[in-house]
């Protein structure tokens, strides 16, 4: 029987109605709107179109939303100032920096620069440090769409062995580590891992996180596993940009996967808005 669905799209939705629900609460209650603020340094195509999405999805829920355009150029200096002026302000309530940066800037410490307390993105050192000793307040987006998609199902994380095939520290790190507290057992793996398809078949629970365009073949999934797919990748003379799980032949073994597009991707931006409530009702005094 071909997997169900875990539908991105449809939860997405649901989460921003929420959010935007919620935005109208706060500010009929405390005269404040959330504010998200994004920095973007550069002329990436791609980071344009993603922070435009942040931007209207924000303003679609009720809440500000600024983004700071930074000149490809621009020192590690004059980043790092305007990330500390934007986290310093009082009227911004969720800064978060668009990666990645040009290649001469030290990514990691521009988004330590980003106060904890506003860094809605869940990506900066203190915050990944966080989730080692699990106390978090915010968890990256991604990963925490991902969490989120499995408990919308009613899907269990308890007790599963969930292996997570990736490392970085925006998706995969944070990712097994949030599974880990949420008492999983958790394996990591990555493009250098020997024997691959021996690890993967292990997962009752399977995220692929690696970057590389249909990596994951259905002969590495075991019967009934959950497989999430956190790729998306532009594979040249293909329509359609492809996940890191191939597809067809995956279905035919899990019992359920997320599609790409409409899988993880929309719970990303649904999760930085949930993200971003959290951080203003902090900010004013509520939990």
């Amino acid at each position: 029987m071909p997997a169900q669905i875990l539908d991105g799209l449809a939860i997405s939705k649901v989460i921003r109605e929420e959010v935007k629900a919620e935005v109208e609460r706060f500010r009929s209650e405390t005269s404040v709107t959330p504010h998200l603020a994004v920095v973007i340094v550069g002329e990436d195509p791609a980071s344009k179109v993603y922070v435009n999405m942040k931007k209207k999805a924000a303003l679609a829920a009720g809440m500000i939303s600024t983004v700071h355009e930074l000149p490809e150029n621009s020192t590690q200096e004059q980043v790092v100032e305007i990330v500390r002026q934007l986290s310093h302000d009082p009227n911004i309530h969720g800064v978060m920096v668009q990666h990645p940066v040009p290649e001469h800037l030290d990514e990691l410490e521009i988004l330590s620069s980003v106060a904890r307390e506003k860094d809605v993105d869940g990506i900066s050192r203190e915050s990944l440090g966080s989730l080692v000793t699990g106390d978090p307040i915010f968890i990256a987006a991604t990963p925490a769409g991902i969490i989120e998609l499995l408990n919308r199902y009613n899907i269990p994380i308890q007790g599963q062995h969930a292996v997570v095939v990736g490392r970085s520290i925006i998706l995969g790190k944070p990712v097994a580590l949030y599974l880990l507290n949420r008492h999983a057992t958790v394996t990591i793996c990555h493009t250098r891992t020997r024997d691959l398809g021996e690890m993967t078949r292990q997962a009752d629970i399977l995220v692929a996180a690696v970057g590389k365009p249909e990596m994951i073949t259905g002969d590495m999934i075991k019967e009934g596993a959950v497989v999430i797919d956190a790729g998306y990748n532009k594979v040249e003379g293909r329509e359609k940009d492809v996940g890191d799980v191939e597809f067809d032949s995956a279905a035919q073994k899990a019992s359920w996967i997320t599609p790409v597009p409409g899988g993880v991707g929309p719970m990303t931006i649904a999760m930085l808005l949930k993200n971003t409530m959290k951080a203003a009702r902090r900010l004013v005094g509520e939990q």
